[in-house]
């Protein structure tokens, strides 16, 4: 019940459009990487997806942010089902990589933000290596580019109540790492698969 109220709160706050225009929804183990701009946007990219999808798909997100205060802790771990990582000081012993892929498995699919952090202005930030280490570890999962629009200017920067505008998703076609393709080649490929989005 909790987790179709907040579903719904979800939807009816952002307002989001969705669009597939490069896939359509499946249960298949996907990771959906998307541009980051707002705390809205892993919720809001988890209640867009159909119930059977949502059921396997687990947001990645920031460890200290979401475990601070009980209603936070309590939506990341009992409500998302979220894989928490640490993000400012990471260690070979509590390493984001390790995690992702032990979230993964054989059945989950997950939703990460590979700028590593929200941007406040219209360009994407360079993308972090994390992605195309999951490319390299796990190429039976399909990478999904998602493009996140106006959610922050419903939730900017610092702020906790919601303003009242319209949001919009678009998934793209799925990406592959190519055979031999260097790491900064790939994480361009993936950035350009989601600009690209703004405009189809």
């Amino acid at each position: 019940m909790t987790k179709l109220l907040l579903v719904i709160a979800a939807k009816l706050i952002s307002g989001t459009t969705v669009r597939w225009v490069g896939c359509q929804p499946d249960s298949r183990q996907r990771i959906y990487f998307a541009n980051h701009t707002s705390n809205l946007d892993a919720l809001v990219i988890w209640a867009s997806l159909p119930s059977a999808v949502r059921t396997v798909t687990r947001p990645v997100a920031a460890r200290d942010y979401w475990l601070k205060g009980a209603i936070r802790r309590y939506l990341a771990i009992h409500v998302l089902n979220a894989v928490l990582i640490e993000r400012k000081r990471p260690t070979v012993q509590d390493n984001p990589l390790h995690d992702m892929l032990a979230a993964l498995g054989d059945r989950h699919s997950l939703i990460i933000f590979p700028e590593g952090g929200r941007q406040s202005g219209g360009e994407m930030s360079p993308f972090k290596g994390g992605l195309f280490h999951l490319a390299k570890n796990r190429p039976d999962v399909e990478f999904i580019p998602v493009l996140v629009e106006n959610l922050n200017r419903i939730l900017p920067k610092g702020e906790i109540v919601p303003v009242p505008l319209l949001g919009s998703l678009r998934f793209g076609a799925p990406i592959k790492l190519g055979s031999g393709e260097e790491k900064a080649v790939f994480l361009e490929r993936a950035r350009t698969a989601i600009q690209v989005l703004q405009t189809t």
